[in-house]
């Protein structure tokens, strides 16, 4: 019995002694890097101070994210900086972020740095400028290894032949381009570039041409303030796109080439545009009527306030026989307010095979007292997609506490022949049992029609 009670004690102290063993250390460097790649940089270069063997580990880690702005100084900045590129330990960079102040005036450190990593094979680059003047080096054009990047405020050098073979992401900024070819070459020399975010502020007019055969996803956004006049257009032509995103206040004119079928479109343009009366869309007619062709095949569409207007009156320049149609749109979201629901049912003739419907609302407070009066609208036509194919309607919005808007419902119920599902989205406080007996009065064309009320 003793030599199994001094057994137990043996086994109980070699077990104590064990769980006091740093038993991570133990793990291989490389094994170590990869769990300090998921660290932000600041707590990788912490352990260093750990023990000697985690005092350059850090060094080895294949990511890095460093802003100046959080070192005491730029020197500090620099040191650091140059200490991890020019270490022999880091094989290679899978990602490198770095926010840089205008210090670097002429770009020097962010070159020197960039031509590490891309000898590096790096894979994620975001660069992430705070003066406008620094300029991406020639090399990185060439980077073979490149799948993400991401530059924000660059001024973008300009280039021979760029060649990104492996880019499938790409995020462009408010970026400075010397020359509309630069911009052309940096797009269409991605072979397999998937997704495409460009966003220009202020006041540069050029042209933004996006050319591209594998292009999927595309962002871009042109706006400014200030109202000095349309500028240049945009021409998009990427035939396997299936969603387009579209926020431009100032480019006269679009046109969009070989577009994906089936695709979805998010619409928010004014043609240069900041008043929609007769006059003033009659001077866009042609660059609408160029634009339209392109995305009659999208699948699905998000509309927004003021578009929808400007299309809408586009329309009532258009005789009836020639009214452009979205024959394949299946899905519509819109964006209205109050005393615009008239104009819906007009729009949606445009949209022969229209299964379901969102709406929202963009009405102020003002326009809300407005409009809660006695403000009626009346609809003189019923749309074909209403008769034959609008089997969801939902209403993003307390509809019904607008004249307007309970005219509006009831013209759905009433004319809607297939409608399955209208869905009503309702302020908390609304008194139910009021709005379910206004309801059961609403007639309806399609007997088996279910009125959902949802209170947020």
């Amino acid at each position: 019995m003793l030599g199994r009670k001094k057994s137990k004690q043996a086994c109980s102290k070699g077990f104590s002694q064990r769980l006091k063993e740093d038993r991570i250390s133990q793990l291989t460097e490389s094994l170590l890097c990869q769990i300090l790649n998921y660290l932000p940089t600041k707590d990788v270069v912490k352990t260093s101070v750990l023990s000697t063997r985690w005092r350059s580990l850090w060094l080895s880690v294949p990511r890095l994210e460093l802003d100046s702005r959080d070192f005491s100084d730029f020197d500090t900045f620099v040191s650091f900086c140059d200490r991890y590129f020019d270490s022999n330990r880091v094989l290679c960079i899978n990602k490198l972020k770095l926010t840089i102040g205008d210090n670097d005036e002429d770009g020097f450190y962010l070159k020197s740095w960039i031509d590490a990593a891309a000898k590096r094979k790096i894979q994620h680059l975001d660069v992430h400028s705070l003066s406008q003047s620094h300029k991406i080096h020639l090399n990185i054009y060439k980077c073979e290894t490149l799948v993400y990047l991401s530059l924000f405020e660059v001024t973008v050098a300009k280039g021979r032949i760029v060649s990104f073979p492996c880019m499938k992401t790409m995020h462009l900024e408010d970026n400075v381009y010397p020359n509309e070819a630069t911009f052309k070459k940096l797009i269409s020399w991605c072979p397999v570039l998937e997704d495409l975010t460009v966003i220009i502020y202020g006041k540069d007019t050029k042209s933004f041409p996006v050319h591209s055969r594998s292009l999927k996803r595309l962002t871009l956004v042109r706006v400014s303030s200030f109202h000095s006049g349309a500028i240049s257009g945009v021409v998009i032509n990427a035939p396997r796109l299936c969603s387009l995103r579209i926020k431009d206040n100032v480019s006269k004119s679009f046109i969009v080439k070989n577009i994906g079928s089936n695709a979805k479109l998010d619409l928010s343009i004014l043609f240069g545009l900041w008043y929609f009366d007769e006059a003033s869309v009659r001077s866009r007619r042609s660059s609408i009527h160029r634009f339209l062709p392109g995305i009659l095949s999208v699948r699905e569409m998000t509309i927004h306030p003021r578009t929808f207007m400007l299309m809408y009156r586009y329309l009532e320049l258009i005789p009836l026989p020639h009214l452009p149609k979205f024959r394949y749109m299946s899905r519509l979201s819109v964006t209205l307010g109050v005393s615009n629901l008239q104009f819906l049912p007009a729009f949606l003739v445009s949209c022969p095979n229209l299964k379901s419907l969102i709406l929202e609302s963009n009405s102020n407070s003002s326009q809300k007292m407005r409009f809660k009066g006695n403000y009626q609208i009346s609809f003189s036509s019923v749309p074909k997609c209403l008769l034959s194919s609008l089997e969801f309607v939902d209403i993003k919005t307390n509809i019904l506490e607008y004249v307007a808007g309970q005219q509006l419902v009831k013209y759905f119920l009433r004319n809607s022949k297939i409608l399955k599902k209208l869905t009503l989205h309702l302020n908390y406080c609304s008194p139910r049992d009021d709005i379910v007996k206004k309801l059961r009065k609403f007639a309806r064309g399609y007997k088996t029609c279910q009125v959902a009320i949802v209170f947020d």
